[in-house]
């Protein structure tokens, strides 16, 4: 007599996208049982997630509340990974520097060390900070590592490019919309903008090991995040930019930035400047939406450029709102 298949075994989901947000929210789905097919047209390598400068930090991203527990669980979730070379994690300090003395942070609850800096820790000009021990992602690895796993879970995967969301109802038992900045054609949500971001990637000198980032003050938007072999240094987030070529003033202004938040990196070797456009909104969508002919749809997108800060807190609500769907008719 064959074992009886779990309720979850019976359903296929459709994940519309296959950046950060839509491997991770596959992944969390195929874990949980169900069967799960990704539809996208462009698959890792050649994603705005693989280019990205990714480390945990809540950057200008809203609704706070929802963020916050999102954040959270991406940061248990990433501490796990960090055990694992092969994924890409590992785990940083991380400087968010300030001018003039600063408050507390508002996502301070979320992390697992926090404490203000020493004055030698602080590069020139500054005098405050909020100092954490953070999760780094090396993307182009991290975003390998998540494709392997969806595959390995048995995860199916079709390529296409969908112009409506129209074209793929009915394929599925439920759709999750993680289509990021094509959500705004895909689905006419006017409300995503493109968040311009241009970075570079330089050698790394052997000294080099925390991240730096300025927000507000005098390099701002400045960066350094070391990686393993190479260092990220940015950058940019010009919104309402679709301007995909690198521009040379600019890559000039954050090497300049760079070197001032860094001296050790005068010396680094340019390896090449990168762009690429977050989906920008005023605030994360991450809801349910039932289409006139009763299929469902949730949509998870938005995140700005906290893509990897939230993707695992967003893909565990998704399997959360799929499981509750489907319960009716799994009884």
């Amino acid at each position: 007599m064959k074992p009886s298949r779990r309720p979850e075994e019976e359903r296929n989901i459709v994940v519309i996208g296959c950046g950060v947000i839509g491997l991770t929210t596959a992944i969390r789905l195929l874990e949980r049982g169900y069967s799960v097919t990704i539809v996208a047209r462009d698959i890792p390598p050649h994603t705005t997630s693989n280019v990205a400068a990714a480390v945990w930090f809540p950057y200008h991203v809203l609704p706070l509340e929802r963020v916050l527990a999102w954040s959270a669980t991406s940061l248990d979730t990433y501490y796990e990974l960090a055990a694992d070379y092969e994924t890409g994690i590992s785990l940083a300090t991380f400087i968010d520097l300030f001018e003039l003395p600063a408050p507390d942070p508002w996502w301070r609850e979320a992390v697992r060390f926090f404490r203000r800096p020493s004055a030698r820790e602080l590069p020139d000009g500054y005098v405050d900070g909020h100092v954490a021990e953070v999760p780094l992602i090396e993307t182009p690895v991290h975003m390998q590592w998540l494709m392997g796993r969806f595959l390995a879970l048995g995860g199916k995967l079709s390529r296409r490019e969908l112009r409506y969301l129209e074209d793929i109802l009915g394929e599925g038992d439920a759709i999750v919309n993680c289509s990021g900045l094509g959500a705004r054609d895909l689905v006419g949500d006017e409300a995503v903008y493109p968040i311009r971001g241009q970075i570079a990637r330089v050698s790394r000198p052997p000294s080099v090991r925390r991240v730096l980032f300025d927000e507000h003050g005098r390099h701002a938007l400045g960066y350094v995040i070391p990686r393993r072999d190479e260092v990220i240094i940015g950058g940019t987030a010009q919104s309402g930019s679709w301007d995909l070529s690198v521009d040379p003033d600019t890559a000039k202004l954050i090497l300049q930035k760079a070197r001032r938040l860094m001296p050790e990196l005068e010396e680094a070797r340019v390896i090449e400047h990168l762009v690429g456009l977050r989906p920008g909104r005023d605030a994360v969508r991450l809801e349910v939406e039932q289409l006139g002919n009763g299929q469902n749809v949730i949509h998870n997108y938005g995140h700005g450029g906290a893509g990897f800060t939230l993707a695992w807190g967003c893909a565990a609500e998704v399997v959360d709102i799929v499981g509750q769907l489907l319960l009716p008719t799994t009884q």
